[in-house]
């Protein structure tokens, strides 16, 4: 893409990948079919962060020739937060939409979180704990143990005011995203709380949207591993924006209709 394309685009879409060969693709034609009757110009942003398959190889296979593209290859695997970062400060969008390489959140649902911007606010998280969530194909009992355990530890210890601060689903402008991911330090999978107590610290407000969720298995989360890791980084966070996690904690979501929690 040029220069003066980098300057027509209206929405980028950006996807952190590890290791998604058998699925990349599949997504990939979802999203390009979706932007494809939307009247603005967009950008599919792909960050493959250091996978061991063909990832960054599908993906341009499916992106080439169809649709403005960059697919970035990481050396090594460094964390989903940390591509997450590279792939935000790489786009060129007025609008910049975080999504996951399994679509568990359908790309459908980015009308949603868009509607949310226009809406007034710099922010929109995709969440599935709000009453008007849909929850088609849920996690296991264990991973939704797991998941509520860590919610509580959130507002516990960082961050109040959220549902679901997980959801792999965020739509930013493009000014709070540069801001935002500038600053971002957690490049593990627990980068999202991080955002969001930015978000607190730097007045951005954020809009908690209901979405469609189905859980894609196999997860790439491991769940001893990864849980043990993404605690490690929530207490990171808490120590790096204590002042900040001080105030938030003590915040209360509003109603949904409402537009969620703003600082």
């Amino acid at each position: 893409m040029d220069a003066r394309e980098a300057e027509n685009v209206f929405l980028s879409v950006v996807i952190p990948a590890y290791n998604e060969e058998g699925r990349i693709a599949g997504s990939l034609e979802k999203i390009v079919a979706h932007l494809a009757g939307k009247p603005f110009a967009s950008e599919i942003v792909v960050v493959d962060d250091g996978s061991r398959d063909g990832t960054a190889r599908a993906a341009l296979a499916v992106l080439e020739g169809r649709v403005a593209h960059r697919v970035i290859r990481r050396e090594t695997n460094t964390g989903k937060g940390a591509s997450v970062k590279e792939g935000v400060l790489g786009a060129s969008g007025e609008v910049v939409l975080v999504t996951d390489a399994d679509l568990s959140t359908p790309i459908e649902e980015m009308d949603r979180l868009l509607a949310a911007l226009e809406g007034g606010g710099e922010v929109a998280v995709g969440s599935r704990a709000l009453p008007d969530s849909d929850v088609r194909v849920r996690q296991s009992r264990l991973r939704r143990a797991m998941g509520r355990f860590f919610n509580r530890l959130v507002r516990l210890l960082v961050l109040g005011g959220f549902r679901d601060t997980q959801c792999g689903f965020k739509a930013f402008r493009r000014g709070a995203a540069r801001e935002l991911f500038t600053r971002l330090e957690t490049a593990g999978f627990a980068f999202d709380v991080e955002v969001l107590v930015l978000c607190s610290k730097l007045g951005y407000g954020v809009r908690e949207v209901p979405v469609v969720w189905l859980d894609s298995r196999p997860s790439r989360v491991r769940l001893v591993r990864g849980s043990f890791g993404m605690l490690k980084e929530l207490w990171r966070i808490r120590r790096a924006h204590g002042r900040t996690c001080a105030v938030a904690r003590k915040r209360k979501g509003s109603s949904p209709v409402s537009g969620g929690y703003w600082p």
